[in-house]
């Protein structure tokens, strides 16, 4: 049975398609259907009878009920709630009854056409199983018939299931949202129509550029709306996102070791920001930027679209191999907008060159002109990608830095990442930037490559000529021009005292790790990619033990082919080396889900379809995934550990399809797997406990819930029980136990893992030097009786206060 009604226009104006609507909420329907007039009047009025329900506290919109039974939402303009009311006047107040053609809202139409970005104003029909039929379009006048709908009872019961699902998340994200969650938060949004609200601001999720232009900070409340089958797992994932305390990568950074330099007093001494901490000594070498090659004349569309279509998915391969922050760049190119934008732009008769930098250009400039600094840096990765595409279209060349002589400092306007990724730090001592961020993406990677870096001089540097000698104290963010004769004798001490403290540290890693007495203690690094594999070689790893293969997997919208995953395996294993490489499978489910492979909405997502579980109800990604770790050579080089066991058929279930020749181990992260350690041992070639879970499930306490946070101990006694069982379980095989979770890298927790038997420690590359000196300050006997004393505590807190208490 089906019911209907009709809707006058409530403006003067022109009716257009809702979909020409400049704003993806709307233009999505994601509200409801309607229509839209891009008015040429001042007066909105009622375009049926009935009550006015709402009226936003911005004065520019408000929700009515026809005397028919349907929800009507009217919205004056584009984001003109940014205007505070400033310019529309309401003349009726909620819970008014009005008539049709009586005076809703008077409005400034001149203020609103130069302050809003576009007037065009939506009129919605909302609720299930509702159609609409236009009866205008051009020019129309307030009053004449606008719409007809209609609603189907039947179809409306059909879309119940449909309804909109709400989630609210507090952002926890200590930079807000920037590219990375962006990126996050899109792949998990895919399949799904998500809208993210700040306020009365919305984006859709899956548009990295428009959720960076919210500009959502720590601290803000953040609305997540969608609708479809399954919808409610992305917004939990979502708002997982949303909630995560991700670490600074800037914060993080160690201060540079050795000899400090004292600040410059007198000369000529220019002030910018610390980007990536050092120092540099030498001469300038001016960075011209890269000239632009004309855009070319247009080919048929169809041919710009090829073109278009080539180059993205060459630079999208070659930032996705690149990895680290380029994901982020990558991320970008499966933003639906912009991809449109460009394509629109080929259909309007550019170029595809010309056409990426309309759209992409337009995308970076609004990035800059948000308020928030670390969003406007990210301006920075869309200009990269449109350069990498142009690039990849007309042969236009970065700036280039291969004949710089070694010892030169850069100076530039702006270096991009993948400038920076160029940069040989065997020939530049030293970047400085006119322009740039401290946490530019450029920034970090200067950093990863341990050049000092300083930015923001602004027009400062502009007099500075080619071949002129500078100092550069990145760490104070200062740079000095000429310094004289008594300050080139101080950086170059400073420089000497670096280089030896490094020195230093390099020689003590090339020595096996041991306790004071001399027992064995494998030192190894958790790895996320090939950059870890660097690094933690750089600082002495002695082998993998945990390599997250999840980077393979998560934010992006299909899963890795074998040779994708073979390609990244083989890199990291030629990297390390000869040393020891366990690669862990899959571990997909519970706080890290995969858009590709949706779990069914779970209660409790920790306790469900996650870890092997997960692997061994989707055959197909797991039988990838060995084949490309069977593939790495020489065969039998990688080692496999499989996670989140916690019965033995699991394991037999993974041997038997990875065959013979491979050595299979376990990832203690379950109660259950510690207490039949002794089965496992076995059947696997060796155990690493991942304390992180193992302590989440053995305190029954969510590791994502904040509330709880202070109370998630690893050293409770019931935890270090756990680990003192799996000991004893794999001494009955004789096969090694390790430690990969936070606990290892712990000072307080170094001492009483060796004492319960653990025999390897797997721990950050950052971390290598600090754990490798706490195990050098022990001796397993001490550690032994210790560790014996911490199981007779009574609380975490206990235990932490015993091994203060012994000078650990």
């Amino acid at each position: 049975m089906s019911e209907g009604g009709f809707l006058l226009a409530p403006l003067d104006g022109w009716a257009v398609a809702l979909e020409r609507v400049p704003d993806p909420v709307f233009a999505g329907k994601m509200l409801g259907q309607g229509i839209a007039i891009d008015p040429t009047g001042a007066m909105l009025v009622a375009p049926c009878a009935g009550e006015v329900l709402t009226i936003h506290a911005g004065r520019h919109a408000l929700t009515l009920r026809s005397d028919d039974g349907v929800e009507l939402l009217i919205h004056i303009g584009i984001d003109t709630v940014e205007l505070g009311g400033d310019g529309f006047a309401p003349l009726v107040a909620e819970g008014a009854r009005v008539a049709a053609g009586d005076p809703l809202i008077r409005f400034d139409l001149d203020r609103l056409v130069q302050r809003a970005p576009a007037v065009v104003t939506p009129i919605l029909v909302t609720g299930k199983g509702i159609s609409v039929e236009p009866l205008a379009s051009g020019r129309v006048a307030a009053g004449e018939p606008l719409l007809r709908w209609t609603r189907d009872a039947a179809q409306a019961e059909a879309e119940a299931g449909g309804d909109v699902v709400t989630r609210r998340a507090t952002v926890a994200l200590p930079h807000g949202v920037h590219a990375r969650p962006a990126a996050r938060i899109g792949a998990a949004a895919k399949g799904f129509a998500i809208v993210l609200a700040r306020g009365d601001k919305q984006a859709p999720a899956d548009s990295a550029v428009r959720l960076l232009g919210l500009a959502i900070a720590a601290g803000d409340e953040i609305v997540i709306s969608g609708y479809g089958a399954g919808v409610e797992r992305a917004l939990d994932a979502i708002a997982a996102i949303l909630g995560e305390h991700e670490i600074d990568e800037l914060a993080s950074e160690p201060p540079a070791p050795g000899g400090t330099l004292p600040a410059a007093t007198g000369g000529t001494i220019l002030n910018g920001v610390r980007a990536a901490r050092g120092i540099a000594f030498g001469l300038v070498h001016r960075l011209q930027a890269a000239q632009r090659v004309g855009d070319d004349q247009a080919g048929d569309p169809l041919t710009e679209q090829h073109r278009f279509d080539a180059a993205l998915d060459a630079v999208r391969a070659r930032l996705r191999a690149n990895g680290g922050v380029f994901e982020a760049q990558a991320a970008l190119l499966e933003d639906d907008e912009l991809v449109a934008a460009v394509r629109a732009g080929i259909d309007a008769g550019h170029s595809a060159p010309a056409a990426v930098r309309a759209a992409l250009g337009a995308a970076a400039a609004s990035l800059e002109a948000n308020g928030n600094r670390r969003i406007a840096e990210r301006a920075a990765d869309v200009r990269d990608v449109e350069r990498q595409l142009v690039s990849d279209m007309t042969g236009a060349s970065a700036p280039a830095a291969a004949e710089v002589a070694p010892g030169s400092i850069l100076l530039a306007d702006e270096l991009l990442p993948s400038d920076v990724a160029a940069l040989d730090p065997a020939r530049v001592a030293g970047i400085v930037l006119a322009r740039g961020g401290p946490t530019s993406h450029a920034a970090i990677i200067a950093a990863g490559k341990a050049i000092p870096m300083a930015v923001a001089f602004g027009d400062s540097l502009a007099t500075i000529a080619d071949g002129t000698l500078v100092g550069l104290d990145a760490d104070r963010g200062t740079l000095e021009v000429d310094p004289p004769g008594e300050r080139v004798t101080a950086y170059r001490e400073a420089l000497a005292a670096r280089a030896e403290s490094r020195a230093s540290a390099r020689a003590a890693a090339a020595s096996p790790c041991r306790t004071a007495d001399g027992q064995r203690i494998e030192l190894f690094a958790n790895l996320g990619g090939l950059a870890d594999a660097e690094l933690a070689v750089a600082e002495g790893a002695e082998g993998c033990g945990l390599l997250r293969t999840e980077f393979l997997f998560l934010d992006r919208a299909s899963p890795p082919t074998r040779e994708e995953q073979r390609t990244q395996y083989q890199a990291i294993a030629d990297t390390l080396g000869e040393r020891p490489f366990v690669i862990r499978l899959l571990d997909i489910g519970g706080d890290k889900p995969a858009p590709y492979a949706p779990i069914p909405a779970e209660e409790n997502p920790a306790l469900g379809q996650r870890g092997i579980r997960f692997a061994l109800a989707n055959p197909a990604l797991l039988d990838d995934q060995l084949a490309a770790i069977r593939a790495v050579v020489p065969t039998g080089r990688a080692r496999i550990m499989v996670p989140m066991v916690s019965s033995v058929d699991e394991l037999d279930a993974v041997i038997e399809r990875v065959g013979p020749g491979f050595e299979v181990g376990v990832m203690i992260e379950t109660p259950a797997a510690a207490m039949i350690a002794p089965a496992l041992s076995r059947r696997a070639a060796f155990l690493s406990i991942g304390t992180n879970d193992l302590t989440q499930y053995a305190l029954a306490m969510d590791r994502g819930n904040a509330a709880i946070a202070a109370s998630l101990d690893s050293l409770h006694p019931a935890v270090l029980a756990l680990i003192a069982a799996t000991c004893r379980g794999a001494s009955t095989s004789g096969i090694p136990v390790a430690v990969c979770g936070d606990l290892a890298a712990d000072p307080l927790g170094v001492p009483l893992l060796i004492g319960l038997g653990v025999t390897e420690l797997s721990v950050p590359a950052g971390r290598l030097g600090d754990t490798r000196a706490a195990v050098a300050r022990l001796s397993l006997a001490d550690a032994r009786a210790l560790a014996g004393q911490a199981l007779d505590c009574e609380s975490a807190a206990a235990v932490r206060r015993l091994v203060e208490e012994r000078g650990w």
